[in-house]
């Protein structure tokens, strides 16, 4: 059985209005596919939409407590990793920047050595009235979607890097 998200209380999936979990199977070393994950500034070399992504300290990745903004469907986030465990974990905690409802969400990466590779979970949750509006009411079912196109990507890119020998 495959490990989920350590959630904060706030953001458990029983509470949230909208939650999505999407995972893979890779045929490529967890190593391989942390190296691609913890990269934010270059998920856009296999995710095309996510080519927004910075981290204004200058660090070279994520790491627990890092600070970095995107911009994920034209809309400008803040983010902060809160769980950092690495080769297996990794979370972080989103706010939608100018959104006054006090909307959130929490993203969180679960990687599981596997006889033939990595299993890759993701899941988040939202909460709050910008999310409701945005992902429940005029785009119902689009969090799962992005998030399945991310997970895959991931998986091919990885599966590349590994047969190339890059791991």
């Amino acid at each position: 059985m495959f490990s989920h998200v350590n959630w904060p209380r706030q953001y458990d999936p029983r509470g949230s209005a909208i939650y999505a979990l999407n995972d893979v199977d890779v045929k490529a070393p967890p190593e391989v596919v942390w190296r691609l994950l913890v990269d934010a500034e270059n998920w856009s070399s296999y995710f095309p939409a996510e080519n927004q992504t910075r981290i204004p300290t200058g660090e070279p990745e994520l790491a627990l407590g890092t600070k970095y903004s995107r911009v994920t469907l034209g809309f400008p986030m803040s983010l902060a990793v809160t769980e950092y465990e690495a080769l297996h974990r990794i979370s972080w905690a989103t706010t939608v920047d100018g959104d006054e409802t006090s909307s959130s969400a929490y993203h969180g990466w679960v990687i599981t050595p596997t006889d033939e590779g990595c299993h890759v979970l993701s899941e988040e949750t939202q909460q709050g009235l910008w999310f409701l509006d945005e992902l429940g009411r005029k785009h119902p079912g689009a969090l799962y979607a992005y998030h399945q196109e991310w997970v895959e990507s991931l998986a091919r890119a990885a599966e590349a890097e590994a047969a190339k020998g890059k791991i």
